[in-house]
């Protein structure tokens, strides 16, 4: 990617000191959402984030995530959040449905309250396809989160 050595530019940053994160993460394929959730907390840990900074709540299932996260959003007491949860496609047309309406939710309270979500929310085939890539979504979703807080932070500074 080329430089433009008089323009300045807003590096990216993954530092979480100080930062107070909540996790929604729904129980519905629950083996893997636990999966996503420890590699998302020890991300979160890895990147600075101090454990009593860190709020986990749960939810019944991928459709629940939004509301949660909006209700979070809205408190004030969050610097940024993650979701967390697994869509495994089915034999019926449900699958669509959640997954599509999950993610617009997710999308929408992002840009309505202007909080970082990282969203971790898998949506696969079958489960051998979320149990091969939770570790690595639940890092990337914290990793998400983190940087876009501290973008925006640089962008208003």
């Amino acid at each position: 990617m080329p430089r433009f050595e008089n323009i300045p530019e807003f590096e990216p940053s993954l530092d979480g000191k100080g930062l107070r994160v909540g996790v929604v993460m729904s129980r519905f394929n629950i083996d893997i959402c636990e999966g996503l959730l420890s590699a998302c907390v020890g991300e979160l840990q890895e990147r600075g984030v101090a454990e009593r900074d860190i709020r986990i709540a749960t939810v019944p299932g991928a459709l629940e995530i939004p509301l949660v996260l909006q209700t979070m959003a809205k408190s004030g007491r969050y610097d940024a959040l993650v979701a967390l949860g697994a869509v495994v496609r089915g034999e019926t047309y449900h699958f669509e449905i959640v997954s599509n309406e999950m993610a617009a939710g997710i999308n929408r309270i992002g840009l309505d309250t202007g909080i970082a979500i990282g969203n971790g929310v898998l949506t696969t085939e079958d489960d051998d396809q979320a149990v091969a890539r939770m570790a690595q979504k639940g890092r990337d979703a914290a990793q998400a989160a983190i940087e876009i807080c501290n973008l925006k932070k640089a962008v208003l500074a």
